[in-house]
């Protein structure tokens, strides 16, 4: 039974890997690809929470390990509860591990555009914006980023 938890471990690692939503990163399909540049000034900044959704492998993992782990405790029909409580508390578990990984803290950015209009726009907090301040707005029709 040892030979599945490095499996479930290696499973659950990539379960919290999240796709980054910041201004300051690029995946590789969005290189080489025009942008719209346009510039305007800070009106506000809110703090937001960015919450991916779960795609379930802590649950899964959690109930696993936990299943394996009521597995070791008892012996005959006291095994299997043990197995069964060990699995939906450790799905439990994993499940709120998971939704904690996938929460990113990002702003709320509003900004006046040198047009007059205003735009909000949310990413992950990686970079601090002040009102006031001049910035970039970078979009490729379906994305925008602030930058500096």
């Amino acid at each position: 039974m040892k030979a599945p938890i490095p499996l479930i471990c290696a499973a659950l690692l990539a379960g919290c890997a999240s796709t980054p939503q910041s201004g300051s990163v690029y995946h590789a399909s969005q290189t080489q690809n025009e942008q719209v540049v346009r510039t305007g000034t800070v009106e506000s900044v809110r703090n937001v929470v960015i919450a991916n959704p779960e795609s379930g492998i802590g649950t899964m993992s959690g109930a696993a390990l936990g299943g394996i782990a009521g597995s070791q405790a008892g012996s005959g029909s006291g095994q299997a509860a043990m197995s069964i409580v060990g699995a939906l508390a450790g799905g439990l578990l994993g499940q709120r591990v998971e939704k904690n990984a996938n929460n990113t803290r990002g702003f709320e950015i509003t900004v006046k555009l040198d047009s007059g209009e205003l735009r909000a726009i949310t990413q992950t907090a990686d970079e601090l914006f002040r009102p006031g301040e001049r910035v970039r707005l970078l979009s490729n029709g379906y994305n925008t980023r602030v930058t500096h």
